[in-house]
């Protein structure tokens, strides 16, 4: 690819990274830092939700290459080309529409990663001048290394040829990226904020510990979602809540789950079996039971503590939104609207789990520094003379 066009590519970047960094800039907000945390959620909620929606309209290799189209900025430039791949195959993954799609997706990409770079490089330069707790720049580090480890999954994902396992991290790459903004938001909003003691101590540690099985239970289904979608699974069973018709269908197992192999292909090369499709979205459709299960025990028992109250409902709200659209993506034979939208509720899934999260962790901090407080310092030992 010519200088020229990662030139254009890295001002694109730019650009779209432009309009947010300049809200945050001529805010009046007095905790700008904060601000721009919380924007960069939104927009990698948006990213996610735009992900999805390229990946469900096949829109994947609408540019075969990377980072550009055809060695170009945008489709525009490589017209041609494009033209004459959609000539050569008319149903084919290149089209103009979809090399739209897929560079749209790659130029919001580069402005989020310019968002982060921004969140990094404010973060050092405010802890080297304050050493303040809410620019400790270990989460914004992070989440910079993250930003870069999933652009090498993009560009993976695009070489290889969609490979299934390569799309399915990207994805869970995405959504860790999600969780981990959505932690340093919350850090800022309780460094900002803290929480009064309030509630039973012992009770909160309990939520805790399901609060943090929830989350690894979410991000094990989200794992499973993706393996359907990156495996064009999700009508292998045409009914609800049997799957073509039977409780336990015919499945193969072993090459539904074989990681490491082409797309609609099985690791020896040959064509994947109906069979083992159906055993992709088997194992998604059954494990959404144990996620129901866990986040209902979770929202159970953080609905009765008034600080974590709010969020239960509106967990409660998303898991619900989550498991119609589910059932509705089988009925009503793979709407694209609803498949986006049961993308984006995995999303808001992760973001609400993960809030609860630290809202349980800092309201237990709180109860604790006020106990620590609340002891008196042992007296001296006497002294004889």
């Amino acid at each position: 690819m010519q200088a020229s066009s990662l030139l254009q590519l890295a001002l694109m970047g730019l650009l779209v990274a432009a309009l947010p960094l300049s809200m945050v800039w001529m805010s009046s907000s007095a905790n700008k830092f904060r601000k721009l945390v919380w924007i960069a959620v939104f927009l990698t909620f948006d990213i996610i939700v735009f992900g999805g929606f390229t990946r469900l309209t096949d829109s994947g290799l609408g540019c075969p290459d990377w980072p550009g189209c055809y060695g170009k900025a945008n489709p525009f430039l490589a017209h041609a080309e494009i033209s004459a791949a959609e000539a050569a195959m008319p149903t084919g993954p290149v089209t103009m529409a979809k090399a739209w799609i897929e560079m749209i997706h790659r130029y919001l990409a580069m402005g989020i990663g310019v968002v982060i770079m921004a969140l990094l490089f404010t973060s050092v330069m405010q802890w080297r001048r304050t050493r303040m707790q809410a620019f400790k720049p270990g989460i914004p580090l992070a989440l910079f290394v993250f930003v870069c480890i999933q652009g090498a999954f993009g560009a993976w994902t695009v070489t290889l040829k969609l490979q299934p396992v390569i799309v399915t991290i990207h994805l869970l790459l995405g959504m860790g990226l999600l969780a981990l903004l959505a932690w340093l938001g919350g850090r800022e909003d309780y460094l900002m904020a803290p929480p009064a003691p309030a509630g039973d101590t012992a009770a909160l540690r309990r939520i805790r510990t399901l609060a943090i099985l929830a989350a690894v239970v979410v991000t094990v289904q989200i794992a499973l979602g993706g393996w359907v979608s990156t495996n064009y699974a999700t009508l292998a069973c045409e009914d609800f809540p049997l799957c073509n018709g039977q409780v336990v269908p015919s499945m193969d197992f072993e090459h539904g789950f074989t990681l490491w192999r082409e797309l609609g292909k099985t690791a020896a090369g040959h064509y994947l079996p109906f069979s083992a499709l159906v055993a992709i979205h088997w194992v998604h459709r059954n494990f959404a039971i144990v996620v129901v299960a866990v986040l209902g025990l979770l929202v159970w028992r953080a609905w009765r503590h008034a600080y974590l109250a709010k969020h239960a409902r509106w967990l409660a709200i998303a898991l619900f939104v989550q498991l119609l659209t589910g059932v509705a993506t089988v009925y009503l034979d793979f709407p694209l609207a609803i498949a986006v939208m049961h993308n984006a509720g995995a999303a808001v899934l992760v973001l609400l789990v993960t809030m609860l999260n630290y809202r349980v962790k800092y309201q237990i901090e709180a109860n604790s520094a006020t106990q620590t407080a609340a002891v008196p310092p042992a007296p001296a030992p006497a002294t004889t003379h």
